[in-house]
């Protein structure tokens, strides 16, 4: 079997606060395979987005690395700091960002970006770097890319900046890809083809995506596995289909009750009791006990493990009886 491009073993992020140290990613396990896309998904809040600092090295101080451990590429990259993970950063993990417009630097222009990552990390003079600048281009689908690499990113639409960002992050043929949110701020048609790319790219490059979003229809369309997270933990672990058509965590049950399709003439939408729990007032046992339906003594004192449930961190894990959760991933 081939080994894993990232690999993370029971990752731990802890926060120092006035109220005590808080944990936003408590013990998540998972890896990556080259040409796979891993769907990361959960509620706000959940841990998703801190989970993918992590791995590039972008937590913000005071949060810091608690425990666990982070491989890529069969080498371990959780304690290297500085220059040393700096270097890592767009050759072998590359980011897009929910935001393209935070991602470019609105005073230089899109071929001056690209070619700068790749001067960086790869050994090629810049004349092959003006090269590989319009065929980047032209890969995610700018028209006319010879002609827009003189241009400034507010010259471009939201999608069109997307693109750059996608173009941006892979210049440097990355191993693992990070997109955070990448289509939360464009339009529906937009977003398909932003996804379709991205899938394409990386199956054609084999490059292993780490795609967090808090949408289900993205994870759907998009991913080959999906890790559910809950309140900084790992709820639920599978491919795709399985994990949507037969949920066994009763909040990944819920997540798909809740997704509204056009097939169902629903006037009211399942809705998952309460809300996620602050870091600060985290409850004993599973996390998820006080909206869970299905919720014991065993429940509300003792953390399941993340297999507890053979995928599922539930010590009752459920099968999927609601038809939205079927209909929603086909």
């Amino acid at each position: 079997m081939t080994a894993p491009v990232l690999s993370i073993r029971g990752l731990s992020v802890e926060i120092p606060t006035r109220a005590g140290v808080v944990r936003p990613v408590d013990g998540v396990s998972y890896s990556i395979g080259s040409g796979e896309i891993l769907g990361v998904v959960g509620e706000s809040g959940a841990g998703k987005s801190m989970a993918g600092n992590a791995v590039i090295g972008l937590l913000n101080p005071p949060a810091y690395i608690s425990g666990g451990e982070i491989w890529l590429n069969g080498a371990r990259i959780d304690p290297l700091k500085g220059e040393a993970m700096r270097r890592l950063r767009g050759k072998e993990i590359g980011m897009v960002f929910q935001d393209p417009l935070t991602s470019l630097n609105p005073l230089l222009t899109i071929g001056d970006q690209l070619a700068e990552t790749m001067l960086t990390h790869l050994s090629i003079s810049r004349s092959e770097a003006d090269k590989r600048v319009v065929a980047a281009l032209e890969e995610v689908g700018i028209p006319g890319a010879a002609e827009r690499t003189g241009s400034y990113p507010h010259e471009f639409s939201g999608g069109m900046r997307q693109r750059v960002v996608i173009a941006l992050a892979l210049c440097a043929e990355p191993s693992l890809v990070i997109a955070d949110e990448p289509t939360t701020a464009l339009d529906v048609s937009v977003q398909a083809q932003i996804i379709a790319l991205l899938r394409r790219i990386c199956r054609m490059r084999g490059t292993a995506v780490m795609l967090i979003t808090h949408d289900m229809g993205v994870i759907a369309e998009a991913a080959d596995r999906v890790a559910v997270m809950y309140a900084g933990r790992l709820a639920e672990l599978g491919p795709v289909r399985e994990v949507l058509t037969r949920p066994q965590h009763p909040y990944t049950h819920g997540l798909m009750a809740s997704t509204p399709l056009a097939s169902q003439g629903r006037t009211r939408l399942h809705q998952i009791p309460g809300s996620m729990p602050r870091l600060t007032e985290m409850p004993e046992g599973c996390a998820f006990h006080p909206r869970c339906p299905h919720a014991s003594g065993k429940c509300r004192h003792l953390p399941p493990a993340p297999d507890a449930g053979g995928g599922a961190a539930c010590w009752f894990p459920v099968a999927a009886k609601d038809p939205v959760a079927r209909e929603a991933a086909v």
